[in-house]
């Protein structure tokens, strides 16, 4: 199955390797995947959608056994204030469902900001897309096709 992210990853030529697992409603969190992936949960990152109060969008990855910090968020945003979005903006924001967002392939291209620590590793994993499918690639070249930038977030 190709999702949107992996299409636009296929069409820049970024390398990178999917992997699929079991999803349910109930665990769709990074930890609950990074276990079913047998993967450790710092390197499991998950991509949260937050608004400040000018009312632009912006886009966090951060490893997913850790909160984002609003306080470093808002910085990094160039805002006074953070908040994440409501579930029900989710979709019509990025295209993307809650467990099956990808910081690659939204709707539009938000400002993203990738966690510093994502730079420890020689690979990361984001989300494909959809429930239960995720990418695994290097953080500079997720950096790359999302016009991220490594901030301190957690």
């Amino acid at each position: 199955m190709k999702t949107n992210a992996i299409r636009i990853l296929e069409l820049q030529k970024i390398p990178h390797q999917t992997i699929e697992y079991l999803s349910s409603e109930d665990e769709i969190d990074a930890i609950s995947v990074a276990k079913k992936i047998n993967a450790e949960p710092e390197i499991v990152f998950k991509t949260l959608v937050a608004r400040n109060e000018r009312n632009e969008i912006f886009v966090f990855v951060i490893p997913g056994n850790f909160e984002l910090n609003y306080k470093k968020a808002a910085k990094a945003s160039g805002s006074k204030s953070i908040e994440l979005i409501k579930v029900k903006e989710l979709q019509p924001l990025t295209g993307y469902i809650r467990g099956g967002c990808s910081p690659v392939g939204m709707k539009k291209e938000y400002p993203t900001f990738i966690d510093e620590t994502a730079q420890l590793h020689d690979n990361i994993y984001c989300s494909a897309g959809i429930r239960g499918m995720q990418i695994f690639i290097s953080p500079d070249n997720l950096a790359k096709v999302t016009n991220a930038i490594f901030v301190d977030l957690i």
